[in-house]
């Protein structure tokens, strides 16, 4: 046996059918003859409805459903998706927009849902969008992060979704005021695109009286709930499963209009019926990320410690409330909001507003990258208005570590850290002597060079409760049925490699099910790098539970007493007989002891863990093209105790490449009519293998005391200290020309023209 959570980088067992061709995934599990549904959606950002003429569509050839609203709500469907709200300032609920699943009234994003077709063929079902007829009268485009415009619900009259607050304004401007020193910057965020590797798709069937919707994503629970509401049926006939999914990052953990319109016309049709996302079509209609602008302020006294801190932000909410998008830069953003610093004295109002773009809600790390972001781009900038090392100020400000557990001013309780003790690998890895070498090896290229550095702390987020289920098959197989749901992490080596170490049955008899609302009953699904700290938590007690129920059974078949269960085995005094937990299962299958066979357990984490670490790296920039090349990068975190350190590198790795991406390429554009500009690869960039180089990672664990196996969640955490590293990086190698406060993305045309702005600046 392998002993878990020891640093086992044992290979992922679904490697082999993944890259071999035999992944299950949402379009190989399609029903045999399924029809194909096609969506008509809205090319303008903002209009009315006048008409939609639907009848030359159903008459064309292979057509069986041509719908939109009007006909979905005949048949008793509840059309409105539901979004979580935040308490504003002055105690009431922001606003509650609803989006329908498809437009009754005004179109409100292009890419929008107005009618469905379905068809035999899925050009079939194309060619019939084609002839509906759609009348609109277009309506002004509100655009702009801020009060006023056409308003674009009734709900908002001045297009405010909410007004959220956290602190003390009084005491922190006081402390401002006060200040030695005071370091005032604007932040922006930029937009970016969600993209998975496979794409947002659904398909449905309907027969004996239940539906069974089976779609890409993160958790199938909560898309149960909203079907039964939405089709008026009752939760025991509603199924919902997933297949493999390939990439989710918060994208495919929210509910979307297609899931309820598939599953409606499967209804309608006694037909299965599929849809998939085409990439241009998900580019339009999925939600989006971060877009939100922030005005932060540090006061500091003479020794350069941290007096207080204030920031406003504004953020996009999309057409609608999605799933959490009120939650992300408001309740989440203040999780992380003071970082790894004593800050007690701080305030954060935060505003969102509604916009003629498709909804914004989760993406990789929801509200923490966008804190930590704001709060290390204000650490070095206050290191260069102070004249002091940005390493130095870190240290300065870190909580120190006889401070934990440490309450942070937003309620947050911090169970462990070093942070010192990390950032001391960090800086021994970046080689800063060697670092002048490299410069002037860069100068001579004609190149500009710059290194960044961020310090980030994350918050482990989601439902701390999770079951997990162990259920002896008659194949000879085991079952482990969990409440989280893979999205690539290699959540199946995980925990079958971790129910082999707790309970002895191999790791080639055990086989991990996930993602069926028929055979797990309850879970959390996957988000806010919950999954394998929660689960094994949760292993843990299915395993106690299936030892407790075992061992009465095996020492009567022992003709003992009584049994321990040790090192994977039964035994006791005076027997040489050790049975392991199958030789007991084939016991109680023999025996007729059916209640054996399954054994479930739930448990609860005691408290959060918070993951945290430190960024460096290193650009090159060329001034007479402006590109910037990422050179170097290095990380080192604290994740606790290492499950797998192989599979906690790869979600670095694929973290950080999301950060790296956002800052130096990825840029969602809008005009001001509310046409997207950025709707094909053509227009939207990706960084590719090329753009990154080899990463350095090492880990320098500090345990969790908020759960027993000492570990804290990596799923997010590189894409958190990713975007301020590398912009700082981005800075530091402009900042000798001149550039100052840049924005980002750091695409090579801003990056040249900044470069000759500064230079017309200087002459």
């Amino acid at each position: 046996m392998n002993a878990f959570g020891k640093s086992q980088s044992l290979k992922r067992v679904e490697d082999v059918r993944f890259l071999t061709g035999h992944g299950n995934y949402l379009e190989d599990s399609v029903p045999e003859g399924a029809l194909h549904a096609y969506f008509l959606r809205s090319p303008v950002g903002h209009a009315k409805l006048t008409a939609l003429g639907l009848d030359d569509a159903r008459a064309m050839p292979g057509v069986k459903l041509v719908a939109g609203a009007a006909e979905m709500k005949a048949d008793g469907v509840d059309l409105l998706l539901e979004g979580a709200r935040v308490d504003n300032v002055d105690g009431s609920k922001g606003a509650d927009a609803k989006r329908p699943v498809l437009v009754e009234e005004r179109m409100r994003f292009v890419g929008d849902p107005i009618a469905v077709v379905v068809a035999e063929t899925l050009e079939q079902a194309k060619d019939a969008a084609e002839a509906i007829e759609l009348d609109f009268d277009e309506l002004p485009a509100h655009m702009e992060l801020a009060p006023g415009g056409e308003a674009l619900h009734p709900e908002a009259p001045d297009n405010m979704a909410y007004h959220w607050a956290q602190g003390d304004a009084e005491a922190t401007e006081a402390a401002l005021e006060g200040s030695k020193h005071r370091v005032k910057l604007e932040v922006v965020d930029n937009r970016v695109m969600i993209v998975s590797m496979e794409p947002r798709g659904a398909w449905a069937e309907w027969g004996d009286g239940r539906i069974h919707l089976c779609f890409s994503g993160q958790g199938v629970w909560a898309q149960k709930a909203s079907l039964a509401r939405h089709l008026g049926l009752d939760e025991e006939n509603v199924r919902v499963t997933h297949p493999d999914v390939g990439g989710g990052f918060g994208l495919k953990g929210q509910e979307f209009p297609e899931h309820c319109v598939v599953a409606w016309a499967a209804r309608k049709l006694d037909h299965p019926v599929r849809w998939m996302s085409e990439r241009g079509e998900g580019l339009q209609s999925d939600h989006g990320g971060r877009d939100l602008v922030s005005v932060a302020e540090l006061g500091f006294d003479e020794n350069h410690k941290i007096t207080a801190y204030k920031c406003e932000n504004r953020s996009n909410m999309g057409a609608y409330n999605s799933g959490f998008g009120q939650y992300i830069q408001s309740f989440l953003f203040a999780r992380v909001f003071p970082g790894t610093y004593q800050i007690q004295t701080a305030y954060l109002d935060c505003k969102g507003y509604y916009t003629n773009t498709a909804q914004m809600d989760a993406y990789r790390g929801a509200g923490r990258p966008e804190a930590i972001f704001v709060l290390e781009r204000m650490m070095d900038e206050a290191a260069r208005q102070l004249g002091v090392s940005p390493w130095e100020l870190r240290r300065k400000n870190f909580i120190p570590g006889d401070q934990f557990p440490y309450k942070t001013f937003s309620g947050e309780l911090y169970d462990v850290g070093d942070f010192h003790a990390v950032l001391a690998d960090v800086e021994k890895a970046a080689d800063l002597e060697g670092y002048k070498a490299r410069k002037a090896q860069s100068e001579a290229k004609g190149l500009l060079r710059g290194y960044g550095l961020a310090y980030y702390i994350e918050s482990i987020l989601g439902d701390p409760t999770e079951g997990a289920t162990v259920e002896f098959a008659e194949d000879g197989m085991v079952d482990l049925m969990v409440g989280t749901q893979s999205n690539g992490q290699g959540h199946e080596t995980v925990y079958a490699a971790f129910l082999e170490e707790r309970s002895g049955i191999p790791v080639e008899k055990i086989r991990v099910v996930q993602g069926d609302s028929d055979r797990i009953a309850t879970g959390g699904g996957t988000g806010g790098s919950r999954s394998v700290t929660n689960q094994t938590n949760a292993t843990i007690a299915a395993v106690n539970v299936m030892v407790e129920a075992f061992a009465p059974f095996v020492a009567e078949e022992l003709g003992v007493d009584e049994v321990e269960f040790e090192d994977g085995s039964f035994g006791a005094p005076g027997s040489n007989r050790r049975p392991t937990m199958i030789d007991a299962a084939e016991m109680a299958r023999e025996k007729g002891r059916d209640d054996l066979l399954r054994h479930e357990g739930r448990a609860k984490l005691d408290g959060r863990s918070y993951p945290n670490g430190g960024h460096f790296c290193e650009v090159e920039v060329d001034p007479e093209t402006g590109h910037v090349q990422l050179v170097r990068y290095l990380v080192v975190d604290d994740f606790g105790n290492l499950v797998n350190p192989t599979l906690a590198m790869g979600q670095v790795h694929g973290g950080v490449a999301q950060g790296v991406g956002q800052i130096l390429m990825e840029n969602a554009v809008y005009d001001e009519d509310g046409q997207l500009l950025t709707g094909s690869f053509m227009d939207y960039a990706m960084p590719r293998a090329i753009d990154l180089p080899f990463y350095g990672f090492d880990a320098h664990p500090v345990p969790s005391i908020q759960n027993p196996l000492g570990m804290k969640g990596c799923g997010e955490a590189g894409t958190v200290g990713a975007m301020a590293a590398v912009t700082n990086a981005v800075i530091d190698a402009l900042w000798d020309k001149g550039v100052r406060n840049a924005q980002v993305p750091f695409t090579p045309q801003r990056v040249w023209a900044l470069l000759k702005e500064a230079e017309g600046d200087a002459s």
